[in-house]
C-alpha cells in the first residue's frame, strides 16, 4: 500500500459548520455547546490540527456566527493551532458549505478530508486510514457495519419486510478524496442540479468509485441531547490524568552563559544551543507536550527558525503552558532531575523552582527539582555536557463554557 506521507504537506480538511443544530434545542449552533469543558467545534478542529499530516483546516461557519466562530477558536486554541486554520462563510446546505471550504483551500492541497463539526471524538487512527485510502484509491469514507436488525415499514407504521443488513454500512466522516475527484463531483452536481446528502453521494452520482474504510462506534455525531451525555462519558476516562516525560542534553562550551531553570549560574562554561540551551526548561517543556500528545519542543520551536535564536527558554515554556490551559488541563506536579558533575547546583534549585512554577501557573510546591552526578561516568561525568529529565502529571481542568 502506498504511503500517504508523500502527501503530508498537501492534506487539508474541510469542516462544514454552517448548521444550527435545532434538534438539540439550543438557540446557538450546536458546535458552540460545551463538551467536557470545551466547545464541540474546538474538540473537532483540534483532532486534525494536532496531526503533522494535516497542513490546514478550513472551517465553513454560519454567516450569522462567522465572527463568533473565529473568536471561539482563537480563545481556545494555541497560536500554532490557529496558524493552520482558514475561515470561510458556509452555505444554506452542507453541500454549499463544503464547496465554500473547497474553494478556500490553498491551491497545492491535493488530498481533501471533509468532517462533520459535530463529530468531536474522531481519532487519529481513523483519520490516517482515510488519508491512506484516498491516496491509494482516490475516494473513501469512514463507516461502520449496521448491527441492528432493520425493518422496512409502511407510512402507517406496519412492517413490510426485514431488510438484510449484511451489506449495509453506516456512513461517518471523515470522507476523503483526491481533490481533483471532489472538484469533478461538484462540477457534475452543478450541471445536473443534484443535491447529495454527503460527499460520497456526489462522487457516486458523478460515477467516481468510493471505498469504505473502517470507522469506529466512538465516532458518534452529536444530534440529540443524549448524544452529549454519551460523548461526555466517553471522554471522561481519558481526561482524568495524563503523564509525560521529557529529556534534554546540551554540550558545555566556552563563550556561553550557563542558564538552568531560568537562572544564570556563574561558571566558566555554558550550554551550546540555538536558544539559551536551558536543558531544565527544555525537559519540562517536552514533558508537558508529551502529556498532551502534542509532539516535542523541536516541532513547536524548530532550531531552524531565527525567531528562536538565543531566546529565553522560559518564554517557550510559557507558550506551552498556554497550550496546556487551552486543552483544559493543569499541571498537577513535575519531578525534574538535573544530571551535572559541576558546578554544584544545590543553592540555585529554589530559584529554578520558582521560575518554572511561575511559567506553569502553579505553586512552587508542585515543582520538585533534584541535582545529581554520575560519579564522573559518561559525558556528564566528564564535564562535557549537562542533561535533565522531567516527569509531569496533568489533570483535567474542566471549567464551564
Amino acid at each position: 500500500m502506498p504511503d500517504y506521507t508523500l502527501h503530508r504537506s498537501l492534506a487539508g480538511v474541510i469542516i462544514p459548520a454552517g448548521g444550527i443544530g435545532s434538534r438539540l434545542g439550543h438557540k446557538q449552533p450546536k458546535q458552540f455547546l460545551p463538551l467536557a469543558g470545551l466547545p464541540i467545534l474546538v474538540r473537532t478542529c483540534r483532532a486534525f490540527l494536532d496531526m503533522e499530516a494535516i497542513r490546514c483546516v478550513v472551517v465553513a461557519a454560519p454567516a450569522d456566527y462567522y465572527q463568533a466562530t473565529i473568536d471561539l477558536l482563537h480563545r481556545h486554541l494555541s497560536k500554532q493551532e490557529i496558524g493552520k486554520l482558514i475561515f470561510t462563510i458556509g452555505g444554506v446546505t452542507r453541500q454549499d458549505s463544503v464547496f465554500a471550504g473547497l474553494s478556500a483551500l490553498p491551491d497545492d492541497i491535493s488530498l481533501v478530508l471533509v468532517h462533520d463539526a459535530a463529530r468531536p471524538l474522531i481519532d487519529q487512527a481513523t483519520i490516517d486510514r482515510c488519508l491512506q485510502g484516498a491516496a491509494q484509491y482516490g475516494a473513501v469514507i469512514a463507516a461502520v457495519p449496521v448491527k441492528d436488525t432493520l425493518k422496512q415499514a409502511s407510512r402507517t407504521g406496519m412492517i413490510e419486510k426485514t431488510v438484510d443488513r449484511i451489506s449495509l454500512w453506516q456512513a461517518q466522516t471523515p470522507q476523503a478524496s483526491q481533490r481533483k475527484l471532489l472538484e469533478q463531483a461538484f462540477a457534475a452536481a452543478a450541471r445536473q442540479q443534484f443535491v447529495g446528502t454527503d460527499e460520497a453521494s456526489l462522487l457516486e452520482a458523478a460515477g467516481i468509485p468510493v471505498r469504505l474504510v473502517e470507522g469506529t462506534e466512538r465516532n458518534l455525531k452529536i444530534t440529540h441531547p443524549e448524544d452529549l451525555q454519551v460523548a461526555a462519558a466517553l471522554l471522561q476516562e481519558e481526561l482524568v490524568m495524563k503523564i509525560g516525560h521529557g529529556f534534554d542534553a546540551h554540550r558545555l562550551v566556552s563563550g556561553r552563559k550557563l542558564i538552568l531553570g531560568g537562572v544564570t549560574i556563574p561558571f566558566e562554561l555554558g550550554l551550546d544551543g540555538h536558544s539559551d540551551a536551558d536543558v531544565v526548561a527544555h525537559a519540562l517543556t517536552d514533558a508537558l507536550l508529551g502529556a498532551l500528545g502534542a509532539g516535542d519542543i523541536g516541532r513547536h520551536f524548530p532550531d531552524t527558525d531565527p525567531q528562536y535564536k538565543g531566546i529565553n527558554s522560559l518564554l517557550l515554556l510559557a507558550q506551552v503552558q498556554q497550550l496546556v490551559a487551552a486543552r483544559q488541563c493543569q499541571l498537577g506536579n513535575a519531578d525534574i532531575t538535573i544530571v551535572c558533575q559541576r558546578p554544584k547546583l544545590a543553592s540555585y534549585l529554589a530559584e529554578m523552582q520558582a521560575n518554572l512554577a511561575r511559567c506553569c501557573k502553579v505553586s512552587s510546591a508542585a515543582i520538585n527539582i533534584k541535582a545529581t552526578t554520575t560519579e564522573k561516568m559518561g559525558y556528564t561525568g566528564r564535564g562535557e555536557g549537562i542533561a535533565a529529565h522531567a516527569v509531569v502529571l496533568l489533570r483535567a481542568d474542566h471549567g464551564s463554557e
